[in-house]
């Protein structure tokens, strides 16, 4: 196990071209998981990349064990690595796939053979030793993958997208299989996704990234409930934040979200004085569950009734879509409640749950003072 430090790191692949990574910095502890997440293009394989050493960084420094591994080549870094493409030998049984790190290390063969029956035993693979790839399954193929990188006992391991080529079932059966190894293991792991499934169930620790950039790091719960910006509250969450155009009013010293269905008009207070919000164009930002249904005898929320557009049962779940300030906004509802399209809804906001944007720079807003809620983006990615 090791830690992983990442120091103003920068990558680009040519003068006059931009950085297709700008001033990365964070950090990990010993056994920690890190997801890097973010869309395609947004630079989170390169950084993989430069943390194995397939890509050289061209400026900053990466760190592991407190030690600069920056100029070390990938074999140097004890790092084992976990491709999409799985990158399996056809030709090899899945005995020796595992087996042939071990052998370029010049391990004794009943060491060796030792290893190969542990990694088997903990990743259930004891059955298929003696098959070729071609032979297995995508989910088989991908546990020998693993089973490989396990056999290396590195400081590090690193997983880059391993589980997109499978289907949405097995997604979900190897992701809590890649779960249950760390926690067995504890071994230092960076995990690569463009899933915010998997980077919400998997990490310790997660990085958002965008356009080279990492937009906010931290824990799952920070990510979810106190994003740094749009895009971190847009990325994260299923279904995603609502974003909703609004100026705020003030009365008697508060501040007020105004919000108008078309039906009815609510002014949503936000028990705030902050300076400079009032008439401003704002967004505010709330999730589907924490819209609610208005109680008849009423519990001193505000609320609105507002027109039901759309409904879409998920089973556990009933997402109903309505329109406020002219903006589609959805519900995450109790799947027993009984509405359909055309019937009126009294729905209900909790003040304290509710967070508030910038719309021109997307940066969320701290409601007291009416500046940016993350005044520091240094400082909040350092993980230890």
């Amino acid at each position: 196990m090791a830690t992983l430090e990442l120091r103003n790191v920068h990558k680009t692949y040519g003068a006059g071209l931009p950085d297709t990574l700008k001033d990365i910095q964070l950090a990990i502890g010993d056994g920690e998981f890190l997801i890097l997440v973010g869309p395609s293009g947004c630079g989170k394989s390169t950084l993989m990349n430069c943390i194995a050493g397939l890509e050289r960084i061209s400026g900053g420094a990466i760190l592991i064990d407190d030690e600069d591994v920056s100029g070390m080549s990938p074999k140097d870094r004890d790092i084992a690595m976990v491709f999409q493409s799985y990158a399996l030998y056809p030709t090899m049984s899945v005995r020796e796939n595992i087996a042939f790190g071990l052998k370029i290390r010049k391990l004794p063969r009943a060491a060796i053979d030792e290893e190969v029956a542990r990694v088997a035993r903990l990743l259930q693979i004891e059955h298929l030793l003696e098959r070729r790839p071609g032979q297995l399954s995508g989910g088989q193929q991908q546990r020998v993958a693993m089973g490989r990188a396990l056999a290396r006992r590195p400081k590090i391991y690193l997983f880059d997208e391993p589980l997109s080529n499978l289907d949405a079932k097995l997604r979900v059966e190897m992701r809590t299989e890649i779960k249950l190894m760390h926690q067995r293991l504890k071994t230092t792991t960076v995990y690569v996704t463009h899933d915010q499934i998997e980077a919400m169930t998997l990490g310790d620790k997660v990085a958002v990234m965008k356009d080279g950039i990492i937009q906010q790091f931290g824990t799952p719960q920070q990510i979810y409930n106190d994003p740094a910006n749009l895009f971190v509250a847009s990325f994260i969450g299923s279904p995603p934040m609502n974003f909703i155009p609004t100026r705020l009013a003030k009365q008697e010293g508060r501040l007020l979200a105004l919000l108008d269905s078309g039906q009815a008009r609510c002014e949503l207070p936000l028990g705030v004085q902050g300076d400079g919000l009032e008439g401003r164009e704002l967004i505010l930002g709330v999730r589907p569950e924490q819209i609610s249904l208005g109680m008849p005898q009423g519990n001193g929320l505000p609320g609105i009734r507002a027109e039901v557009q759309v409904t879409e049962p998920t089973g556990p779940d009933l997402l109903v879509f309505v329109t406020l300030n002219q903006t589609k906004v959805c519900c995450r509802l109790a799947p027993d409640v009984a509405c359909r399209v055309g019937d009126s809804l009294d729905l209900q906001f909790d003040p304290a749950r509710v967070l508030l944007f910038d719309a021109a720079s997307g940066e969320r807003l701290d409601l007291a003072t009416g500046q940016g809620a993350v005044k520091d983006n240094v400082t909040r990615f350092k993980g230890r």
